[in-house]
């Protein structure tokens, strides 16, 4: 059996109906399925190629009920893994984390240094890095860009980052039925429409 740590909890979302009114839906799921599924529409209507990176794990036993089945009973985790998600968008490149908090903060110790050093290499090489951070007391999913946790992780004094201060450099993600997360529509304007203007 393969055990992964903080399971995920799910959370509320409110849709706005074409006529402005609104309704809350518990839809079951948390902000990995919901980035799984988004990213599913964008592959299927030939938006992007954006897959969630496999968890490397060591299998140490495998029981065989059927000679033609094989079930892994036992493993663990062999390497840390870097970041959760990548793949690619209109010619670029897109490396990215998705975390959940329950606080109106994000602690440090939800993400570990070789993956702060793993998005500053990604921007190093002319890459996209972001983190997806939602906060779901309160139904809420920003995209904030990488190089602010990096600064805030390696040169900050603070042991977290305020929910203030993602909200002032973050995006809010709008939210919705399909895709349920609509981050390509920030990384269009913010990364991709920025930097052809600027040419």
């Amino acid at each position: 059996m393969v055990n992964y740590p903080n399971k995920k909890e799910c959370f509320h979302t409110t849709y706005t109906t074409l006529t402005g009114k609104h309704y809350t839906a518990h839809r079951g799921m948390n902000l990995e399925d919901d980035l799984n599924q988004t990213n599913q529409y964008y592959l299927s209507h030939d938006i992007a190629v954006i897959h969630k990176k496999p968890t490397p794990i060591q299998i140490v036993k495998v029981d065989y009920p059927q000679r033609t089945a094989a079930k892994i009973v036992e493993a663990y985790f062999r390497t840390p893994s870097t970041t959760d998600y990548n793949g690619l968008y209109k010619g670029r490149y897109i490396d990215f984390e998705a975390k959940e908090t329950k606080t109106k903060s994000f602690p440090f110790i939800n993400i570990s240094l070789h993956q702060i050093n793993h998005l500053e290499s990604i921007i190093k090489h002319g890459g996209i890095a972001f983190i997806i951070i939602a906060f779901t007391s309160i139904n809420e999913v920003y995209l904030l860009d990488a190089s602010y946790m990096i600064d805030a992780y390696k040169h900050g004094k603070r042991k977290s980052m305020t929910y203030e201060t993602i909200k002032k450099y973050g995006h809010l993600i709008t939210q919705g039925y399909m895709p349920r997360l609509h981050y390509l529509d920030i990384v269009d304007q913010f990364y991709i429409r920025g930097v052809q203007d600027e040419k």
